[in-house]
């Protein structure tokens, strides 16, 4: 039961992590390179590769806080 709850945690922070990461950058990019920038799909791959490596960091750094 440990364990799952670990699980639930992990996802739910790496989830926010990820929404509050894409809310923030997104308006960053829109504001800096312009609208068109978001539209290129190398583009897009290179900016949720980064939200993934944001989200994932932030999770384990949380998770090992909590635990």
């Amino acid at each position: 039961m440990n364990n799952l709850w670990l699980i639930i945690t992990g996802v739910s922070v790496f989830l926010i992590l990820n929404l509050l990461y894409y809310i923030g950058m997104r308006g960053f990019i829109k504001e800096n390179l312009g609208k068109k920038w978001l539209s290129l799909w190398g583009n897009k791959v290179y900016f949720w590769q980064s939200s993934i490596f944001v989200s994932t960091a932030g999770t384990i750094i949380i998770v090992y806080m909590l635990r």
